[in-house]
């Protein structure tokens, strides 16, 4: 799968997706995500409710806000790769986050559930064509294909892993 060019997303996204190494994506997905799930697994219960600002997500909810975008994106892959031309809305990552119940979870339970969701997302994009990925869509507004969703899937994990190493760990 070759990289998604600028117009195939919109500005926004780009910074995820210069964060995408060259490569295979299914492979570089689950590549980032087995390095994800290895810091989850030496995160303690205490560092797991951590902050570092008033108002600033937990490392908690950074994951479960992980999790949310990935199944959003795939969601919006799906839609774009059948061809379906509606214009998808929009979310707002912090009403998501607020309602995450974040509090009443481990970090074990969301390493499971973030697994999952990324062994659906791989098993479905491993089966994309070069046709499907150039199919494009409209979500909160703007275009994008599908191959561009795929990368800023990819590229949003690595970005939420550097602000986690620079400001929580």
């Amino acid at each position: 799968m070759s990289r998604p060019k600028p117009e195939e997303t919109v500005a926004y996204f780009h910074r995820y997706i210069d964060l995408v190494e060259n490569g295979n994506i299914v492979e570089i997905l689950a590549k980032n995500h087995t390095e994800t799930q290895a810091i989850i697994k030496n995160i303690t219960d205490e560092k797991a409710e951590y902050r570092y600002a008033e108002g600033k997500w937990s490392v908690k909810e950074v994951y479960l806000h992980l999790m949310d975008v990935e199944r959003i994106m795939a969601y919006r892959a799906l839609r774009f790769a059948r061809n379906d031309k509606t214009d998808l809305k929009g979310f707002d990552d912090d009403a998501y986050v607020e309602n995450a119940n974040a509090a009443n979870r481990t970090l074990a339970d969301i390493a499971e559930e973030f697994q999952a969701v990324r062994n659906a997302t791989i098993a479905m994009v491993k089966h994309f064509t070069p046709e499907i990925l150039d199919r494009t869509g409209t979500a909160n507004g703007g275009n994008a294909s599908v191959r561009g969703l795929v990368y800023i899937i990819a590229g949003h994990e690595l970005h939420h892993r550097n602000i986690l190493n620079q400001r929580y760990f």
